[in-house]
Order: C-alpha cells, then sequence, then structure tokens
C-alpha cells in the first residue's frame, strides 16, 4: 500500500515509530510538528493521507483540522491521547475521516488506512463510470455535459442524447428510425426529419469549436455514424 502520508505530531518519538512502520509498507512518511508549517505544505504538495495529533503546540487541533479541510480533500485520521466523547464529535465535524486514541494497535491503524483508501477507490471509480472519453470530447453521463477540451458543448437535451447515442457507438451506422426510437422512444411518430435537423444543428455547434467536420458522418440512403478514425 504505498502511499504519501504526512504525520502531525509534537510527540518526535511516537512520529518517528509511526513513520518506520508505516515505511514497512512502502509508504512515503513525512513528519511536522506544527500547524503553520502543516498548511505551508498542503499549499505546496499533495498527500494521500494525514494522521493527526490535536495537542499541537501553535494551533488548537479541532482548528487545524478545520484549516486543512478547507483547502484539501485529503483524508484525515486523528490519532491522540484525548479519549472524550465531545473530541471525537468535534474531530468528525471538523472534516476528520477517523479518530484513534493512543496508545493503539498498529494492526488496527493500517486496516482502518485501507479502509479509508478503499472507500476512496470505490467513489473514484463510480465517478468514472458516468466518463467517457473519446476522440476529442470528454462526455459526462450524470451531469449530461459534453466537453471538447477545456470548453463546454452547449447542447439541448435531445441533442445530448443523439451524440451520445453515435459517440458511444463509434462506427456504427444508425437509421434515422433506430435513432428515433433510441433517443425519443417508441412513442414518437415524428417526421424523420427531426434527426437532420437535429444533427445539422450539433455540427453547428461542433464547428464553432473545432475546424474538423469530421465527426459525425452521414452514410447517404441509411442513416448517420460517429467517425471512430
Amino acid at each position: 500500500m504505498k502511499s504519501d502520508i504526512l504525520i502531525v505530531d509534537r510527540d518526535r518519538i511516537f512520529a518517528e515509530g509511526l513513520k518506520y512502520t508505516l515505511e514497512q509498507d512502502g509508504s512515503i512518511i513525512e513528519i511536522i510538528g506544527s500547524g503553520k508549517e502543516t498548511i505551508e505544505k498542503l499549499r505546496t504538495k499533495s498527500y494521500d493521507l494525514i494522521i493527526l495529533e490535536l495537542n499541537i503546540p501553535d494551533i488548537n487541533g479541532f482548528e487545524l483540522c478545520k484549516d486543512i479541510r478547507s483547502i484539501s480533500l485529503v483524508p484525515i485520521i486523528i490519532a491522540t491521547e484525548d479519549n472524550k466523547d465531545m473530541s471525537k464529535i468535534l474531530a468528525l465535524e471538523y472534516g476528520a475521516d477517523d479518530y484513534m486514541v493512543k496508545p493503539f494497535n498498529i494492526l488496527e491503524l493500517k486496516a482502518r488506512i485501507k479502509s479509508i483508501f478503499r472507500r476512496i477507490n470505490c467513489r473514484i471509480a463510480d465517478r468514472n463510470k458516468h466518463i467517457l472519453k473519446l476522440k476529442d470530447f470528454t462526455i459526462n453521463t450524470l451531469k449530461r455535459r459534453i466537453t471538447m477540451g477545456d470548453r463546454e458543448i452547449d447542447l439541448t437535451g435531445k441533442e445530448f442524447d443523439l451524440f451520445y447515442a453515435l459517440s458511444s457507438n463509434p462506427g456504427k451506422i444508425f437509421t434515422r428510425e433506430e435513432l428515433l426510437e433510441k433517443v425519443w422512444g417508441y412513442s414518437y411518430f415524428g417526421d424523420l426529419r427531426t434527426i437532420d435537423v437535429h444533427i445539422r444543428r450539433i455540427r453547428e455547434k461542433l464547428s464553432r469549436h473545432s475546424k474538423s467536420t469530421q465527426y459525425i458522418m452521414t452514410k447517404w440512403g441509411v442513416g448517420y455514424y460517429f467517425n471512430k478514425i
């Protein structure tokens, strides 16, 4: 479980022992003893996890937790001698992900770290299910947004559905009837030229962001397809 971990603790002996143990798993560990230095570090470097002692000499530990959360979503495990229930509640309210009371079993700490990383990886995987990257486009099916580079293509709902139907099946030729059924549904009895009108509008909008017109192609006498080349 290789990761970049920052230990924020005034107790250097404890921190060094923790550092040695976590390094056995391949993690890269840094130790800091002050809140000010912690915030300065986070402005220039990203970490996978912070293990934070509440009793920091230059700042209240809860405030430091709150300050960290204001600039970073890095997971925070509180590791402290303070075993009061109110402290646990406050730490979680200020943005901590977990709370452990010293002394604790190092194996339990490792298990909790793994649990946090599993949750993060599941969230990332779930979020990525909604993202389709194809040629010059990034399609977010959850937010129903299409971007070309860093520019968003302003499509209507049906234009988005039509573009997605074609682009998610590159090279596949759809007849107008198939596209009507796929995008408008079985209950639509409109003119087949509806597809032509929407395709034209999509092409016009794409042309505002790209010189290329070779995205949605026409198969004369059949229908349309998304160019996979």
